[in-house]
């Protein structure tokens, strides 16, 4: 009996480890990134259109798998009508009139996917680049910290009414669809007067709206840009983008969950990419104070530089922090994972360090891997008070120099990495590194 009991035991200490997870970074039994991703989109060929999308689409419409649809300029969903697009679809930006779709507020897209049959936005062209095609943008009516609490979108976009650019309200539970496994490629044109377009932007979304399981990956602008509203994200992942990751803007209440960012430094531009920005204006007058400023809660997020020489990347410029932190915010981060940066966050130096502001910035249970520097305030080199504050024990932050193999279970699979920490390969310690370390 004693011998059964033992051999019962070694089987659920077995059975326990082999279903662990890690507890930093992105988690899951299973590696979610599986099946639905595509870290090699350049190499897949969608067919020739068969649908074209253009103008206006004032009435419910459904976009159906058997059919490849071309968007043709800016496209328009208006008059509070509702997008519905079949799991497994093919929608292609135009790269001639760099084609982009709008959810107008009061519209609805419900972009719903499968694991399997994942909603595909890509570009037109077979010699896909970055900036070939415009976009996707979602516009609701939650609130922003502006005055009026209603704006524009300032991209440039061809259309016929100013009503099809507005955003914002007073809906924090406004409902604009669902976006649940798409993936939305090389998107982010460059406009002269405007600059680029992002590859997913939700403006005024209220928390009603799904975005959970999307990909953005080779946008030559942000990858995904969020304009105030009451937002939940959930299992995204922005993969080689030229600009910012994630960018949080005018009131934003958001919340970035078991999510991923994968930098490279030799796409990604060398001046002022990051993968989280977060501000609560562009311009500080414009910006009414009444109104709630941006906050942003993550949790479980793995922000990563792939390279092949992070040393020399770093000496050459190429590498940037992780996070800027702007000023009148409140960002917390926890339980996750950032690694190989230059340095790891930079806060703007209008940020006074006194308790009230270090409070509205948490970092808690956070593994700061193989980065040149760790939490600074722009344009001062000494970072000393910083590191005592974010450094003490009751934070429970974690300092390493660990390589991609020894840290991630597969970071350098092409087709399919698995960025989940390997479990229990933590080698760390609760001491900020010397900057001046020549492994650095």
């Amino acid at each position: 009996m004693k011998k059964f009991i033992q051999t019962a035991l070694f089987f659920l200490l077995t059975a326990s480890l082999g279903f662990a997870q890690q507890e930093k970074g992105i988690t899951g039994y299973s590696n979610w990134l599986n099946t639905w991703t595509d870290f090699k989109p350049s190499t897949l060929r969608h067919g020739e259109p068969t649908q074209i999308l253009s103008g206006n689409i004032s009435k419910d419409t459904k976009l159906r798998k058997r059919d490849v649809y071309l968007l043709l300029g800016d496209v328009f969903v208006t008059n509070d009508a509702t997008l519905t697009i079949e799991p497994g679809t093919i929608i292609l930006g135009d790269f001639k009139t760099k084609g982009s779709l709008t959810i107008t507020k009061g519209s609805k897209i419900i972009a719903n996917g499968t694991q399997t049959d994942p909603i595909v936005f890509t570009s037109s062209r077979s010699n896909k680049k970055q900036g070939d095609w415009g976009g996707l943008f979602v516009l609701g009516d939650a609130p922003l910290n502006i005055f009026g609490n209603v704006s524009s979108l300032n991209y440039g976009l061809e259309t016929s009414s100013t009503e099809s650019i507005a955003y914002g309200g007073t809906d924090v539970e406004s409902n604009s669809g669902i976006l649940n496994y798409i993936r939305i490629e090389f998107a982010g044109k460059r406009t002269k007067e405007y600059g680029y377009f992002n590859g997913l932007t939700l403006a005024g979304i209220g928390n009603k709206t799904v975005v959970e399981n999307v990909m953005v990956s080779y946008c030559a602008g942000n990858s995904i840009n969020v304009m105030g509203g009451t937002t939940i994200l959930e299992k995204v992942v922005s993969y080689r983008s030229n600009q910012n990751d994630y960018e949080f803007n005018y009131g934003a209440q958001s919340q970035l969950i078991n999510s991923l960012a994968i930098r490279s430094p030799y796409i990604s531009s060398p001046t002022g990419s990051r993968c989280i920005v977060v501000k609560s204006y562009d311009i500080k007058e414009e910006a009414d104070t009444s109104k709630k400023e941006t906050f942003v809660n993550a949790e479980n997020l793995t922000l990563v530089t792939i390279s092949e020489d992070l040393k020399s990347d770093i000496s050459m410029g190429l590498v940037q922090e992780a996070i800027y932190i702007g000023a009148d915010v409140s960002f917390s981060i926890n339980r996750s994972v950032i690694s190989g940066f230059y340095p790891a966050v930079v806060m703007d130096n209008m940020i006074q360090l006194n308790n009230e502001n270090l409070e509205k910035i948490q970092f808690t249970k956070t593994y700061f891997n193989n980065c040149k520097g760790n939490i600074y305030r722009k344009g001062f080199t000494n970072n000393d008070d910083l590191e005592s504050w974010y450094g003490s024990r009751a934070f429970d932050n974690l300092y390493a120099k660990g390589s991609d193999d020894e840290t991630f279970i597969d970071a350098k699979n092409s087709r399919d990495p698995d960025f989940r920490l390997q479990v229990n390969r933590i080698i760390a310690s609760n001491d900020f590194f010397d900057d001046d370390d020549d492994d650095d």
